[in-house]
């Protein structure tokens, strides 16, 4: 069986285009923003919400001292009195599980990796690109102003970051985190999707 795939990327890296087609050729399904509308319907709560806390660690400095000394799996609370951070990371670890389990997909970031360490076959990629690279995607899909782009690219990845590093107690950084990372200053998205569907293949067993 082809594996599942989970891809953390850089802002401005292509990794969630990489995962879009990667998804498409290997006719699997694809989870990346779906995922929100999918908490929120699980919940009960707001999309809208869940939206404005996705990829973001909680914001509370005294929650995240009192939960930084042990992983988040550990935390004791119920649902209903944690941040709407830790609701989201919570329903969506429980959404990319059954989806995990259901067969072969592609996910996009939210710690997927972390999430499915015990699955039994998982494809971990980490897509990243130059400064100057991701810098010039941004302004291209216009995320941001150009004068303002660099800051935004970085204040992008800190987000991603502080979000893995808090949820995993991992580093987001970290290379033995992953099984593949692709540079696509070198590699077009269709040639880093190529790559990644010979992995693929290579793993279905």
């Amino acid at each position: 069986m082809l594996p599942v795939i989970t891809i953390s990327r850089q802002f401005g890296s292509g990794g969630h285009e990489v995962g879009e087609k990667l998804a498409r050729q290997l006719d699997v399904p694809f989870y990346d923003k779906a995922l929100i509308a999918m908490a929120a319907k699980q919940s009960g709560l707001s999309e809208e919400v869940f939206a404005n806390a996705d990829e973001k660690a909680t914001s509370s400095l005294l929650y995240s001292m009192v939960m930084g000394s042990y992983s988040f799996g550990a935390r004791v609370p119920g649902i209903n009195e944690m941040p709407i951070n830790d609701k989201l990371f919570i329903i969506q670890s429980d959404i990319i599980k059954k989806a995990a389990a259901d067969g072969p997909c592609v996910i996009i970031g939210r710690c997927a990796d972390y999430i499915l360490r015990e699955h039994e076959n998982c494809l971990n990629v980490f897509v990243h690109a130059s400064k100057e690279e991701r810098v010039r995607r941004s302004i291209a899909k216009k995320d941001c102003e150009e004068r303002k782009a660099s800051d935004f690219v970085t204040k992008k990845d800190k987000q991603r970051a502080n979000y893995y590093n808090f949820y995993s107690n991992k580093r987001w950084d970290d290379l033995q985190n992953y099984d593949i990372t692709l540079d696509t200053s070198r590699f077009t998205v269709d040639e880093a999707v190529d790559i990644l569907m010979d992995a693929a293949k290579r793993l279905d067993r």
